[in-house]
């Protein structure tokens, strides 16, 4: 295909006596945008459940997710089984763990819980009462699983095993310390002892 005589590529536009001139793309160059177009509509057919042939990505993801889960069960789970409270409290005494803890705290727990401890939307972490049981292991239990109706989501599913350990030594450590404003006690001691609701 002959190219167009000079003069034909001149084009009406004009800014301050400079006559703008049409360059077209390189051939190479627009047969790899057109490609690329024609690729993303495909692998878009594909995609989308119902459309096109085959599974797609997002389909083929699953399938080996649900492999995956069938072969080796939730890793995360496994990594608590043998979690108990000495391992717990004993985490209390390992800096490493304690800063772990604090930094899992700060960025996921202090937004309801306070920075301190003191309690905003949750309760008040550094008192003797508990509203979902104080011992370490109901701590991670807490932490791990959630309380969905009360607003606690189930931490297990985005935290690793280390960081539910780690977090829950770091609430444990709070115990006995002055948050700069506590939030009344809720739930019960360890003993029984139920938290008095303030008056209105």
């Amino acid at each position: 295909m002959s190219q167009k005589p000079e003069e034909d590529r001149l084009l009406e536009h004009n800014c301050d006596g400079i006559q703008e001139y049409d360059n077209p793309m390189p051939r190479w160059w627009l047969i790899g945008l057109y490609g690329t177009i024609v690729w993303a509509v495909l692998y878009l057919l594909n995609v989308i459940p119902g459309i096109g042939s085959g599974k797609g990505w997002k389909g083929n993801y699953e399938q080996d997710m649900a492999a995956a889960r069938q072969k080796y069960g939730d890793l995360k789970q496994q990594a608590l089984i043998g979690v108990d409270s000495l391992t717990l409290m004993s985490r209390m005494n390992d800096p490493a763990a304690l800063a772990l803890g604090k930094e899992t705290f700060m960025s996921t727990c202090s937004p309801c819980h306070v920075a301190d401890g003191g309690g905003l939307i949750g309760p008040n972490l550094t008192d003797e009462y508990w509203i979902n049981g104080g011992s370490p292991m109901q701590v991670m239990h807490t932490v791990n699983n959630g309380v969905l109706e009360k607003g606690m989501p189930a931490w297990g599913a985005v935290l690793k095993p280390e960081q539910i350990t780690g977090v829950v030594a770091y609430v444990m450590s709070m115990q006995g310390t002055t948050p700069a404003t506590p939030k009344a006690p809720q739930g019960m001691k360890a003993d029984g002892t139920v938290a008095e609701t303030p008056a209105p």
